[in-house]
This record gives structure tokens, sequence and C-alpha cells, in this order.
């Protein structure tokens, strides 16, 4: 294995590790068959935008915007403006950065419009309580007298110590279409899965976690796998390297999962389908890497596709269009390159990835992809820009 290397790019400190394995299969990127016709528009092209924005989310038909940044604040985009007052600002809490830090994501209840609901789940790296901060969810609830402002203090949902890199975080906290709350997790950073974080199912590092925050402090879901031995019933699936982003279409789950230096993978599945392995650090991507391959005794899940660092370095996941202004592209997912800021859709045909690819639209260094309350999709990159897909 060759040494670290380590990528600034756009404020995010990326590590990847180049590996000599010559029983690997050949690194032959999957073909991207076709092209699809879209482009991207800066929806604050000459005004004030946000600093480093990490998401965009909103409540379903909620006409405003809501975007984080990565220095810990929550704005609000209002009639096509960004509000100079935030809905949440925890920035004393998230600086200084080191690494890949700040506040990763954020997530709206499922009934966030009900009255006495009004919740927000905010997932971000928490400095100054170990070296390499804490990995926490926090739930805040709207203001009863201002629809643009969180109160707080919030209430903690989960605290994961991350105590050995200030890499791999994860990230991504989303409801599920069970109203379950999801939090994907890095592997503990480094290199390699040197601390052995993302096949061990008693760490919360390397895993998906499905949690019940009906009420808090969270239940852990009956349903959830119960791990053999000894295991974290919080985790829903493990073997995950740093899956920085997921999405939910219907009964499906994508999870894009940054790799480490040969290749990047998407995996789809059924989302009710517990306790599965993902592979890593037996395997990155569709090929070997660490130990027995394949592995006796353990089932894995493959990647419906991946991609060699000939095409990029690390996947930035984002969703399945199911918006109303491009019909054209519903049930494509939009995925990207954090070095080379392609646009690619994805979608299954008899069980098969097919990719098509953006001729003319390029991401920039996408940090995230968005989703408005209308199911319209945006990417944020490093230049400050919040990109809207539309059609040409």
């Amino acid at each position: 294995m060759r040494p670290s290397r380590m990528f600034a790019l756009g404020g995010v400190l990326l590590s990847v590790v180049a590996c000599d394995n010559s029983s690997d299969m050949p690194m032959v990127p999957p073909p991207v068959s076709q092209s699809f016709d879209v482009q991207l528009q800066d929806i604050f092209a000459g005004k004030p935008a946000p600093n480093t924005p990490m998401d965009l989310q909103a409540p379903p038909g909620d006409p405003r915007l809501f975007i984080a940044e990565r220095g810990g604040k929550i704005r609000v985009v209002q009639a096509g403006t960004l509000l100079t007052a935030p809905f949440l600002d925890i920035s004393s809490r998230v600086l200084p950065f080191i690494g890949e830090d700040g506040l990763i994501s954020f997530a709206f209840d499922p009934h966030y419009s009900d009255p006495g609901n009004g919740f927000v789940y905010v997932h971000f790296i928490e400095k100054n309580v170990t070296p390499n901060g804490d990995i926490v969810v926090e739930r805040y609830q709207v203001s009863a007298t201002d629809p643009n402002l969180l109160q707080t203090p919030g209430m903690e949902v989960i605290r994961i110590p991350h105590p050995d890199n200030t890499n791999h975080y994860g990230g991504h906290v989303f409801f599920g279409p069970d109203g379950m709350l999801y939090l994907s997790t890095g592997d503990g950073g480094g290199g390699g899965n040197q601390y052995r974080h993302a096949q061990d199912a008693a760490s919360l590092l390397g895993k998906m976690l499905r949690l019940d925050v009906g009420s808090l402090p969270y239940m852990i879901p009956p349903d959830n796998p119960v791990w053999p031995i000894v295991g974290q019933n919080e985790n829903w699936a493990i073997g995950l390297r740093n899956p920085f982003r997921y999405a939910f279409d219907g009964n499906q789950l994508y999870i894009a999962d940054v790799g480490q230096g040969a290749r990047e993978e998407i995996d789809v599945v059924d989302a009710s389908a517990a306790g599965l392995n993902y592979g890593w650090s037996i395997m990155e991507g569709t090929q070997c890497f660490d130990g027995p391959c394949p592995p006796l005794g353990i089932a894995l899940t493959a990647p419906v596709y991946d991609y060699d660092h000939s095409q990029g370095c690390a996947i930035i996941g984002g969703y399945v269009y199911r918006g109303a202004a491009m019909p054209e592209l519903r049930g494509t997912y939009l995925f990207s390159d954090l070095c080379t800021g392609f646009l690619r859709g994805l979608r299954l045909q008899n069980g098969a990835a097919v990719v098509v690819q953006a001729p003319t639209a390029n991401t920039g260094t996408p940090l995230s992809f968005g989703q408005d309350g209308a199911r319209e999709i945006y990417v944020l990159n490093a230049g400050n820009q919040v990109l809207k897909v539309v059609r040409p």
C-alpha cells in the first residue's frame, strides 16, 4: 500500500490511499452510455450567497429554501433572497475547521407542519469536546412566533465519539419512508479502515444507523437487526467507508460511498433490507481490498455501479429526481464527483445500472446536493454556488 495522500479541495480535506494489488480485477471504467441534456442555474448569481453551502432542504410544499453553511449556520431563502438572520447559528460549536468537520446536514421531521411538531434534526461535528470532535445530532424546534427561526438550545439525539482522525465523519441525517431517522457515519478516518471500525458491528462508525425519534431519548426500532456476538443494534447496515450522502426513493435506498484509492461506488437496495454488509474494507467497490476475498461465511452487498479514479476521486451522491419541471428526468439518480465535477444520472434497467452524463453541465467542486419542497434538485459547490438542475 502506498502512503496516504491528502487533498484540500474547496475547504474539504479528502484522504485517499493508493494501493497496489495485482490480484484485483482490472480497473476498467464502466461505460457512460449516452448523454442527457440539463443545465445548472446559479440561483444567487450576482446576489449574496451562502458561505460554503453543505446541505439544502425544505419541508414538502414549502416555497422557502433552507441552506446549511459548513461554518455552523442554517440560512433561509425567501422569495429568492437570502435572509440576513439565520434559521440556526451553532457556529461556536463547530469552529475551527480541521479536516472534514462542520455542520454537515439537517432534516425536517416528516410531521414538521403538524401542530406541536416543527422539529429539525441537525447533524454536525462538535469541536472542543474530544480532540477530533464528536458526531452529534440534535433536535431543534421552530419558534412559535417566527417561522424563520429555530429555538435554542436543542436536545441531543445521539453523540458518537470520533477520536482517531479528522476525516471520514460521514454522513447524512435523513428520514426514511418508514418514518425512522437514518444517519450514515464514516469509518473513523485515516486510510485503509486502519481502526477496523467498518466491519465491527460493536462500533457505530462505518455504518448506517436507524433510530426511532418519536420521543427522546431515541429508541432502537424492534425490527433493527440483532448482530451476532456483540453489536450495536442502532446499526442498520455495516461495511461503509465514508457514506457522505445517501437518498431514499420510494422503497429504494441509494448510498454513495466514497472510495479509497481506486473505486467510487453506488449501492442501491430495498429500503427495508436490514443487516446488510456493504463490504468495506474487504472490498473497495467491486474489487478486493483487504483480507480473504471473497470472504468465507460473510455475505456482502455489491454496488450496482462503481467507477475508477481516472474519472474522479470522491463521489458526491445526490437524489432521484421526482420534480415536476422535467418529467423526462423522473426516476434518474443524480450524482457528481468532488474532483472532476461531472453531472451523471443513473437508472436501473432490468437490475443493471445505466449511466448517462450531462455533457455541458459541470458542477465545479461539488460539496453536496439538495432538494427543495417541490423535489427539484440543486448542486452546492465550493465556489459558494447553489446550482439548480434545469432544462436547457
